[in-house]
């Protein structure tokens, strides 16, 4: 089953939800915004992705740069307490398909794991 981690503000979220719609395919759909993500899940979301946590991260938000830019050395565990906290963080939308995940930026990502 397919999953799409999605806010339904972002047009790129929309868009992945689109195609996601056009396969006829089951999938689900986490509204990350209003569901708030364990760190586990945060971090099980990260492992799938194979990337490193800083990856995950909206660094032109502007809590990234109020709380966290400039920061010389911040940790993984750093990283992704931050995620869990301030969910806008998340780059989005995230497709997961069993134990792969890709981020859909362009959605036509969301090809590599069907």
């Amino acid at each position: 089953m397919l999953t799409i981690y999605h806010n339904p503000r972002c047009s790129k979220s929309r868009e992945g939800l689109q195609l996601l719609e056009s396969k006829n395919t089951p999938f689900t759909v986490v509204k990350y915004l209003n569901e708030n993500l364990t760190k586990q899940e945060v971090t099980t979301l990260i492992n799938k992705l194979a990337i490193k946590p800083i990856e995950l991260v909206r660094v032109k938000e502007a809590i990234w740069k109020e709380n966290y830019k400039g920061l010389e050395s911040i940790d993984d565990n750093t990283i992704i307490d931050a995620l869990v906290k301030y969910p806008k963080l998340i780059e989005r939308p995230i497709v997961v398909n069993g134990d792969k995940a890709v981020i859909a930026r362009p959605a036509s990502n969301i090809e590599s794991i069907l």
